[in-house]
């Protein structure tokens, strides 16, 4: 198996740019169809567990679209082999009470429909 075969890096990083602006000007039709239709997909978020694209679909129609701007601080992509990769990253937000670091990871899939996200994860880190 290759790790990081440049052709499989080079791939996500042209889609992963797609996802960031999906998720900052809240496209929830492109969020949803970045993400696998399967029924075991999941997201943990900051606040919540998501199993299923119907739980998915529910939290990002319902929600709020403001804020959602952040800076991406350092972004990772690891594949193995041609159709499985992870991309990790750390972000910043700035918020009323300042700036929010958090970080993201996700597992990428090649399946016949494409690239699709099937797990992922978001978390804060405490203030500095």
């Amino acid at each position: 198996m290759t790790i990081n075969d440049p052709e499989v890096v080079a791939e996500l990083q042209a889609l992963y740019p797609r996802y960031e602006n999906a998720l900052v000007t809240n496209d929830v039709d492109t969020l949803m169809a970045m993400f696998w239709a399967g029924p075991q997909v999941m997201r943990f978020g900051v606040t919540e567990n998501l199993y299923g694209p119907d739980e998915l679909s529910v939290f990002r129609k319902g929600r709020p679209a403001v804020k959602l701007a952040r800076t991406v601080k350092r972004l990772d992509i690891v594949s193995f082999g041609r159709d499985s990769a992870s991309i990790t990253l750390e972000f910043e937000r700035n918020a009323a009470s300042g700036i929010v670091r958090g970080r993201q990871s996700q597992v990428w899939v090649r399946l016949p429909e494409g690239w699709r996200i099937v797990s992922a994860h978001v978390s804060l880190l405490p203030p500095l």
